[in-house]
């Protein structure tokens, strides 16, 4: 129960730390979020009493961050029917994402000032922070002030990607000494592997690992810092791996369909179809490689991919899955897989915390003072997921039917407040 004592909330309860030694993560602590600013004014001791006091069969984090999501609201509201700022809000509420990065491959993409700033305006409908990938194309430039950027090195909607690695260098010495985030896959593969039988063979894993090669080498002539979006293989993997060894600083995101399905298990989901995705879902060795990654600490994001498609649209075989109302059911699932609460602090907090932190005021990622007041809850208790219980547009989950060994108990957003209930 809730019982607020002013317009400040406090929380106490057991709190992932990672200046924790060993293996004790977590510490009993009274968290006060400061109600006119949103911002985190005290964490201290425990007392025993606060608005909300959570038991030790809770765990607070500082909030999840999603750096990867496509609402798909643009000016245009031409693709408004699968998502809108607000529902994609409502979702990431309901899965414990308190902000998240919305990607560019709009109709109306925001690829200077102006359209930039015009679906800037659009996001503020949603409860929960965003930040805005800039796209980049074979004739964009750079915006006038800080943004992240985005690049699509194969097809994807509209004209905002690269034909070739060409092209590819051309648009990317514009955009020297840039955060820039990699849709990896290379187009001169796709394009011969184009007449194959099956999604996963148009798409192969090859591709994925040239074009990461390829965005690491073309990063490193113009300073650019690179992010590998979606990760899907065990080659791409190693490939990430022997750039850093050599000192490159490349980051790194792996999806929850990339690290819970593969090509032997997709009939768990009663319609296997609708797990096609960019990059597809790869072989069982890659995603065994990716989980062994992850428990090492060396993928940087848990991000979904969230593409709110819709289940006619899936029916005839776009590809794209839903996942911001399952995020943090499926951060308990990565626990119960052996990944440690630092990993999952580092992937889901502090190192997207960080990410939004170089573009947004306020500082992001941790519980401490002066950080943003947006926290995630989760409880160790059993939720099977129902298609009646999402919040996404897209109406339809591909973890309908599984079980995850826990939930979403509260979500806060700068300090307001969203208990999560489910039918």
């Amino acid at each position: 129960m809730i019982t607020r004592t002013s317009s400040n909330l406090v929380i106490e309860g057991f709190v992932v730390s990672p200046q924790a030694k060993g293996d004790r993560k977590l510490f009993p602590r009274r968290i006060e979020i400061d109600g006119s600013t949103g911002l985190i004014r005290s964490v201290g001791e425990a007392r025993g009493s606060a608005d909300l006091v959570l038991g030790e069969e809770y765990t607070i984090f500082p909030g999840f961050i999603d750096l990867h999501v496509h609402a798909r609201e643009d000016p245009s509201s031409s693709q408004s029917y699968k998502e809108s700022f607000q529902t994609a809000g409502q979702a990431a509420l309901h899965g414990g994402v308190t902000a998240f990065l919305d990607m560019p491959n709009n109709p109306c993409p925001p690829v200077d000032d102006a359209s930039y700033l015009a679906k800037r305006e659009l996001a503020k409908a949603c409860p929960v922070d965003v930040l805005l990938y800039a796209g980049i194309g074979p004739r964009t430039r750079p915006l006038s002030f800080p943004a992240p950027y985005k690049v699509y090195m194969g097809p994807s909607v509209g004209d905002l990607f690269m034909e070739s690695e060409e092209d590819l260098m051309k648009a990317l010495a514009r955009y020297r000494g840039q955060k820039v985030a990699f849709h990896a896959e290379a187009p001169e593969l796709l394009n011969q592997a184009r007449n194959a039988p099956t999604h996963a063979e148009r798409r192969p894993a090859l591709a994925e690992i040239r074009a990461i090669e390829t965005a690491i080498r073309l990063s490193e002539s113009f300073q650019i810092e690179p992010h590998i979006c979606h990760l899907s293989t065990e080659g791409g993997m190693e490939v990430i791996r022997g750039a850093r060894q050599r000192g490159a600083h490349v980051t790194c995101e792996v999806t929850p369909h990339h690290l819970f399905f593969d090509q032997d298990n997709v009939s768990n989901f009663s319609q296997p179809a609708f797990l096609q995705s960019n990059p597809p879902i790869r072989s069982r060795l890659d995603r065994i490689a990716l989980l062994e990654a992850f428990r090492a600490g060396e993928i940087d994001y848990l991000a979904t991919d969230h593409a709110p498609h819709s289940l006619e649209e899936k029916e005839i075989g776009t590809s794209g899955i839903p996942h911001l109302d399952t995020y943090g059911p499926f951060v308990c699932w990565l626990q119960e897989e052996g990944i440690s609460l630092g990993a999952i602090l580092a992937a889901c907090a502090e190192g997207p915390g960080k990410f939004l932190s170089r573009y947004l005021p306020s500082p992001y990622g941790k519980v401490e003072k002066g950080f943003v007041g947006s926290l995630t809850v989760l409880r160790r208790e059993s939720q099977t997921i129902r298609r009646s219980s999402l919040k996404t547009r897209s109406g339809w989950s591909c973890f309908e039917g599984f079980a995850f060994p826990g939930r979403v108990t509260h979500t806060v957003v700068r300090g307001r407040i969203y208990p999560q209930i489910d039918e």
